[in-house]
């Protein structure tokens, strides 16, 4: 199929599903947390506006919530049909890892979601409170389990090989390996940024649109407060995680340098723009400066990192891919900071609300979380190559052995499936955002005796509701 071999459609399979399936996760961490903070503000303040947020954000939430279980699902069957020989090599720990996911991540959250979701006048406002704790504690606790699964893909320890198997021999070791807690943070942090971003996009849209109220002008503040404060956190974070990288695995940091061999005596240039080819083992059309590389990458003037050419070149990954894929995610970190530093010198001067020009690109802002998260995951999962379990198993001797004809066939099937059934998903969600939060909506309004109607206590009732006119309320409270 398109010149690909079994191998590389396998890859672009199991890529296309977790393209998908990562954005639904990352959101639903974001907003339970972020529904968590709304309640409380609530329950301290009893002021309206953190209730009809909270009500708002929820039906967001419930949705995204579905839309990530359902696309979960695919990857655990992948990983049996596609990647068997990876299942039967590291198995014994990836296996107890994702069923530890579900003991303590997945039932918790299954267990609150109920009472979280349809309890606000059927349980008491403490116990409502706590539900929604607990589900945003879940979130937290299954992505806890994912990060430690793939961070012992790329740096594993605490294992035997035994027989031709991936035997674990210290749990403790294979959980809490090298990489684990910079890759948890920065994939958390990610999370709470690309949501905080959704918020305020959300927010910017209502108000270009002249629906300038208290609710919107709380959520929008909230989200940017959170951008101002994290957005330079994760710089640091992800600092943190390429010296982590430098040291467990240089390929992967060369390849993202796009820097092929060191010259005596000279610091690692810092290369700005460029296109590796891998032929040629040379970056063309290079712009460099000298020295900031070693200066940024080892913390040393006169700093020098490993170079391509240092391995063999069946042992380097793909560098042009790599090489992009970074220097999307952090330009876009470099303008999450910049429209956080705007909003708080516009918040200064009290232009906020006004600015048309800064909520218009708070608008065009609202996908580069996710943008920037998909090219984090691209940069670390490519930048792993040729190695599923790095420096263990290749990825050629991990896939299943398919014909090229059945993965394209099921490629193009994924493919279809997946753009008409979470095409149909998101466009309900933006629904739902256009909607935009109601007034009174978590008041207790009595709707009369046993078989009367009712109003639908379901996210899905939302969207029935009309959209705000253009040119609404305009006064801001």
């Amino acid at each position: 199929m398109l010149g690909l071999t079994a191998l590389e459609l396998a890859r672009v399979q199991f890529g296309f599903t977790i393209s998908f399936h990562i954005i639904f996760p990352a959101i639903t961490i974001g907003l339970a947390s972020y529904l968590t903070v709304l309640e409380a503000a609530w329950l301290r303040t009893q002021d309206a506006v953190y209730r009809d947020l909270y009500h708002f954000w929820s039906k967001i939430f419930a949705v995204n919530f579905g839309m990530g279980v359902v696309s979960g699902l695919v990857m655990a069957y992948q990983f049996g049909t596609n990647w068997s020989f990876f299942s039967d090599y590291a198995g014994s720990i990836t296996g107890p890892l994702l069923a530890y996911e579900v003991l303590t991540a997945f039932f918790l959250e299954a267990g609150f979601l109920g009472v979280m979701l349809f309890g606000w006048h059927r349980v008491g406002p403490g116990l409502h409170m706590f539900a929604t704790s607990m589900v945003a504690l879940g979130t937290l606790i299954s992505a806890t389990w994912i990060i430690a699964s793939n961070s012992w893909m790329q740096t594993p320890q605490g294992h035997e090989v035994v027989d031709g198997r991936i035997v674990p021999v210290d749990w403790l070791a294979v959980i809490f390996n090298p990489s684990f807690p910079y890759r948890l943070l920065h994939m958390s942090v990610a999370a709470f940024l690309a949501t905080a971003l959704l918020v305020v996009a959300s927010a910017a849209w209502h108000l270009l649109r002249g629906n300038d109220n208290a609710a919107i002008r709380k959520m929008m503040s909230m989200g940017l407060s959170m951008l101002l404060i994290v957005a330079p956190i994760q710089a640091v974070i992800g600092d943190l995680h390429g010296l982590n990288t430098l040291e467990h695995q240089p390929a992967k940091l060369a390849a993202m340098e796009g820097h092929w061999e060191n010259k005596g005596g000279e610091g690692t240039p810092l290369i700005l723009f460029g296109w590796p080819d891998m032929a040629r083992e040379a970056t063309l059309y290079k712009v460099e400066i000298p020295r900031l590389g070693g200066l940024i990458l080892a913390h040393d003037w006169n700093g020098t990192i490993p170079a391509l050419k240092d391995f063999a070149p069946r042992d380097r990954p793909p560098s042009a891919v790599v090489f992009w894929s970074f220097r999307i995610m952090a330009g876009l970190g470099m303008l999450m900071i910049a429209l956080g530093i705007w909003s708080a010198w516009l918040r200064r001067r009290g232009t906020l609300w006004r600015s048309r020009l800064f909520l218009r690109c708070a608008l065009w802002m609202g996908p580069s979380g996710l943008l920037a998260m998909l090219a984090g995951w691209y940069t670390t999962e490519i930048g792993r190559q040729p190695w599923t379990v790095y420096g263990l198993l290749r990825t050629q001797d991990a896939v299943s052995a398919h014909g090229a004809t059945q993965l394209g066939i099921t490629l193009v099937l994924f493919v279809v499936i997946y753009f008409a059934v979470f095409g149909t998903g998101i466009g309900y969600l933006l629904r739902l955002i256009r909607v935009g939060p109601q007034p009174h909506e978590g008041e207790r309004v009595e709707q009369g005796g046993p078989g009367q109607e009712r109003t639908p206590a379901r996210p899905i009732s939302a969207a029935h509701l009309e959209a705000p006119a253009q040119g609404g309320n305009s006064h801001g409270h």
